[in-house]
């Protein structure tokens, strides 16, 4: 029995450790509220935002559900993602197979990923309105560098040899991108896919909080306008636990593609 407990720790022994330190928070926030540590009024209690949350799942906020504010921004950041994605990759095979052509693509790209999103996100709402539409946009910018500057980083670091085995067996073009080059690139490729998505996520929060009447950043903004913490906290927790949700299954993704990796 010793055996089998030592065991499992070793095997899961830093997941553990991450529990342990949350575990730690915890109870110091409690201990706090308990004690008077923190001023109620800008660290409410834990029991307050938990009773702050129950209601805002049973009565919704500002006449939505919670589920409809956490589809709203899950909604527009899946579709960015998505497009973002379907144009980055073939784009940056293309890109990192031929020079040229990466020598007109790539000034554009370099100039606007080192803008603050939110820079020109005003110059989107101005063209696109406050809808959907100027967020998916904004959104689909922001991962699209990301994955297109890995993808062609990954097509450069292919090896010479395995192109030209696959050519001497006879493959055209077209087959070498699909049954050599892109395999060898995806695990990175899916690297550059988990950078986009937390590049987005953090955006797509702030873009909301910026112009917007519904999302998870919309609620926690407008809440803080009316001075209710306990929902800001409570909305600040389910941010990061869905983005931590989020990596892990991009993760879970790359184990499964490349394995060797870990």
């Amino acid at each position: 029995m010793r055996d089998k407990a030592k065991d499992f720790f070793y095997k899961h022994k830093f997941t553990l450790i991450s529990a342990a330190a949350v575990a730690a928070l915890l109870i110091l926030w409690e201990l706090g509220s308990i004690f008077n540590w923190f001023n109620p009024k800008f660290i409410p209690s834990m029991s307050t935002v938990w009773n702050s949350f129950v209601d805002v799942v049973k009565n919704g906020y500002n006449g939505y559900s919670l589920l409809f504010h956490l589809l709203s921004s899950l909604r527009r950041l899946f579709i960015a993602v998505f497009v973002a994605f379907i144009i980055a990759v073939p784009l940056g095979l293309i890109c990192g197979a031929n020079p040229y052509i990466r020598a007109i693509i790539d000034p554009f790209v370099e100039f606007y990923r080192a803008l603050p999103p939110l820079a020109y996100y005003t110059l989107l709402v101005l063209w696109f309105g406050i809808g959907d539409m100027s967020k998916i946009t904004l959104l689909t910018l922001n991962a699209f560098a990301p994955i297109f500057i890995q993808t062609v980083f990954s097509v450069e670091q292919v090896p010479q040899d395995r192109i030209n085995g696959a050519k001497s067996l006879g493959a055209e073009r077209v087959d070498l991108f699909l049954n050599v080059i892109f395999p060898s690139c995806l695990p990175e490729i899916l690297t550059g896919l988990r950078t986009a998505v937390g590049v987005a996520y953090a955006t797509m929060v702030a873009a909301e909080m910026v112009a917007a009447v519904s999302g998870i950043g919309w609620l926690v903004l407008d809440a803080s306008k009316y001075v209710r913490y306990d929902i800001v906290y409570f909305g600040i927790i389910i941010m990061g636990g869905i983005a931590i949700l989020i990596d892990a299954l991009i993760r879970q993704v790359i184990r499964r593609v490349s394995p060797w990796n870990y």
